[in-house]
């Protein structure tokens, strides 16, 4: 099954963002787990739970990806930052145990000049504190664009933040498109040794998730700036290569690019008219 959504807000509940994506024409979303930008988490309602999770066996959705906010940072020179990190990562994580398999998608952060040795031994830190035996929820490191002093702009960084987790079994990734084209790994001339490579360098059983986004920025400008499909430097036919090569097609994709719902309706029909049969 073709696993398409894109990112919806649930400030009005897992049900209604459950319909609006039935009504778009995807079958799972992504969601923050608060305000983008910090603040409370949304109470648990249990209620809306239990229908959403009703409607979602009905209708065929699943695989939600919860995206953490932004201003979590793990490796943030501010102790109080990163202590601000450990409360989201728990609070969040016991929220998404009520899931049977839930994917919680994070940026690793950005060092902000204390080196990237010192941040990776922020984020395992941090990590090893909130992951335990037992837990169901598998945490995603997001592939990033490498802006400033961002952890996570290459596989290798990635690949050591994993190797020093204890519970290293709970870790996935997210590959993002537009993250990783401006990196530098060169996923429109080059998908299969970018594949390769990430294959050689995580494992690509590690491979969760992708964040579907064209970029506005050019290949290797380690810019974040993301574009509707088509409309940026990576173009339809690679984004179509993407959603049909072999080794990704299986993955559930979440568009994240610049959009309302009704150009999220389009991306989603556009690309679904594009997978192969």
């Amino acid at each position: 099954m073709f696993k398409i959504g894109c990112h919806l807000s649930i400030a009005n509940g897992f049900l209604k963002a459950g319909k609006t994506i039935t009504e778009l024409g995807g079958n799972t979303f992504q969601y923050f787990s608060r305000n983008p930008q910090g603040g409370k988490a949304r109470p648990w309602d249990q209620g809306d739970f239990d229908s959403f999770m009703e409607y979602a066996s009905q209708i065929g959705i699943e695989g939600l990806l919860c995206h953490a906010p932004y201003t979590l940072n793990a490796c943030s020179a501010n102790p109080q930052t990163r202590d601000f990190a450990r409360m989201v990562f728990k609070s969040d994580i016991e929220m998404l145990e009520h899931f049977p398999n839930a994917l919680y998608n994070f940026h690793p952060g950005s060092h902000t000049g204390q080196g990237v040795e010192v941040g990776i031994g922020q984020i395992v830190e941090i990590l090893n504190e909130v992951i335990y035996p037992e837990m169901k929820t598998t945490i995603l490191l997001e592939t990033m664009a490498g802006k400033g002093s961002e952890i996570g702009r290459s596989f290798e960084e990635l690949a050591e933040i994993i190797s020093r987790v204890h519970h290293k079994e709970k870790l996935g990734v997210c590959l993002d498109t537009c993250h990783v084209y401006s990196a530098g790994y060169d996923i429109v001339n080059d998908l299969d040794g970018v594949l390769e490579e990430f294959d050689a360098i995580i494992g690509l059983e590690r491979l969760k998730a992708i964040h579907l986004n064209d970029s506005m920025m050019p290949f290797a400008s380690n810019k974040d700036r993301h574009a509707k499909i088509g409309e940026g430097t990576l173009g339809k036919e690679a984004i179509i290569r993407i959603i049909n090569h072999p080794k990704l097609k299986d993955l559930p994709f979440y568009l994240e690019t610049p959009n309302e719902d009704e150009g999220y309706k389009a991306e989603i029909e556009l690309l679904k008219n594009h997978r192969a049969k």
